[in-house]
């Protein structure tokens, strides 16, 4: 027995040594992403970044370099990473300064929202006609279980869907799935609005949409951009450092007591993942990073609080990407369907109400990749429109990381819903 754990033991096994390789892989996609060398810009163009971040971890599973099994850097990752990761992601949330964009902007993102958290069980419904054998399963392969670790990067970003991964309990091969899923989707829509973005004077002329709030926009954006730029510190990183990990701290003290209040009192809530003490840190910890949005903490921003978040964020990645077995990842043409009707209903929902309450597609682009692509693609698709615009895309971003805990919480007991 003992020569059969041996003859499968990967052929690195101390974390230190798995944790250097991550971040050698981590330094090298962001290097080359951002290389002004013609072959990498070739090459990323049609492959994104952030696929490369899952897809290079997973090489190392799929030829028994590592064992996700064996290493336990993504429990370090996920316990100590993930809730620092979304305090720094929330507490630069303004929230005077997104009800300043106007009511049509709010509007928009909201719509997103709603489309995403309505869109996942509808396209299962639809799907499940075909592929019944989609619905009806319970266990940690359950495709519901992978659709609510979809909602949450489509509710927000890369750190929700691992928040919902772990929430609701997703394995690795129906969650590198759902990753698949994400990237061709995803960059299906983005292709499509950056099309709008190249034709949006003509689009919106044609909607009879006013567009001077955006004119307007563009120059309070300028002058606050020039007033809070700031060299950062030592001590400006030491400082994020003590918020990030100080919130994580403080919402693992509390789940501690939470979890067995509510096992010993509230049995039956478990199924709503009141029992789960990852579930009662995520939510703490993005509780936390908006009462502190309230604060002059908030200030942190400046000096790259979300900076250093997105790099948790991206080791983060990086481990999950260590459960992933590239083989089964030709199963995930069967569930590009789920993601392409799921897409529908979120596109569907944005454009009626955006012909109904005629909004520039400004807000309509942003608004939808605030919460299909979060603080990654949203600054994008805003600097599409006019490069003073990125902060805006960023500010909506980060709001759809603070809805993200909870509308895809949401949407993911939905899915459960019609899915077990």
């Amino acid at each position: 027995m003992q020569d059969t754990v041996l003859a499968n033991a990967p052929l690195i096994t101390n974390d230190a040594t798995v944790l250097g390789i991550l971040a050698l892989i981590l330094g090298f996609v962001f290097y080359t992403s951002n290389s002004q060398n013609a072959a990498c810009r070739s090459f990323y163009k049609y492959v994104p970044a952030l696929l490369m971040c899952y897809l290079l971890p997973s090489l190392l599973n799929t030829f028994g370099i590592v064992s996700a099994d064996v290493s336990q850097v993504d429990e370090v990752a996920k316990y100590f990473l993930l809730p620092a990761c979304l305090v720094l992601l929330t507490l630069s949330i303004d929230i005077k300064a997104i009800a300043g964009l106007g009511s049509k902007a709010i509007i928009m993102f909201l719509t997103g929202t709603v489309g995403v958290i309505i869109g996942g069980p509808i396209a299962l419904l639809i799907v499940s006609v075909v592929w019944p054998e989609l619905i009806g399963v319970s266990g940690p392969d359950a495709v519901w279980r992978g659709m609510a670790a979809l909602a949450g990067s489509w509710i927000g970003g890369g750190a929700n869907m691992l928040a919902m991964k772990e929430i609701y309990g997703a394995d690795g091969k129906i969650f590198t799935i759902m990753v698949t899923v994400d990237i061709v989707v995803a960059n299906i829509w983005m292709a499509f609005l950056l099309y709008m973005a190249a034709n949006h004077k003509r689009i919106d002329a044609k909607n009879g949409a006013d567009t001077s709030s955006i004119d307007r926009l563009i120059e309070k954006v300028e002058a606050e951009t020039r007033e809070n730029s700031k060299q950062p510190e030592l001590k400006d990183y030491m400082l994020i450092l003590a918020v990030g990990f100080g919130a994580a701290g403080l919402a693992h003290l509390a789940a501690d007591y939470l979890v067995p209040f509510f096992q010993n009192n509230y049995p039956e809530l478990k199924k709503f993942s009141l029992h789960s003490k990852l579930f009662w840190i995520i939510v703490l910890v993005t509780s936390i990073g908006l009462a502190l949005s309230f604060t002059k903490v908030r200030k942190l921003e400046s000096v790259g609080a979300s900076k250093v978040g997105s790099s948790f964020l991206y080791v983060l990645v990086a481990t999950i990407g260590l459960h992933m077995d590239i083989t089964q990842i030709v199963e995930a043409p069967k569930y590009m369907v789920i993601g392409l009707i799921w897409m529908a209903v979120h596109v569907i929902l944005l454009f009626a109400v955006r012909k109904f309450i005629k909004a520039p597609v400004f807000y309509l682009a942003v608004g939808s990749k605030a919460n299909i692509g979060g603080a990654a693609s949203a600054p994008v698709i805003a600097s599409a429109f006019h490069p003073s615009l990125a902060p805006v895309g960023v500010l909506l971003a980060v709001f759809g990381y603070a809805l993200g805990t909870y509308m895809a919480w949401l949407c993911g007991q939905l899915l459960r819903i019609v899915g077990s």
